[in-house]
């Protein structure tokens, strides 16, 4: 008796097992897809300090020549 549901529970665990592999390469694109996006988004965050500071500097030499030329 137990012969007669052995391939049908076969089948169950085969179909099963093809929809965990299909899902795990799914996610492991997904992983993949994740860290290119995360590695462009670190580069643009560095990027844009650079400019921030950058700017900062730009900004505080003008307000020491302002205050300069209001002393001069």
């Amino acid at each position: 008796m137990t012969e007669i549901y052995l391939p049908i529970e076969i089948e169950d665990f085969e179909y099963k097992l093809d929809k965990f592999i299909e899902r795990y390469r799914d996610l492991k694109n997904e992983n993949t897809t994740l860290k290119l996006k995360q590695e462009l988004l670190e580069r643009d965050n560095y990027q844009l300090l650079e400019k921030v500071e950058e700017a900062k500097q730009r900004l505080e030499a003008m307000i020491t020549r302002l205050k300069a030329m209001e002393n001069g």
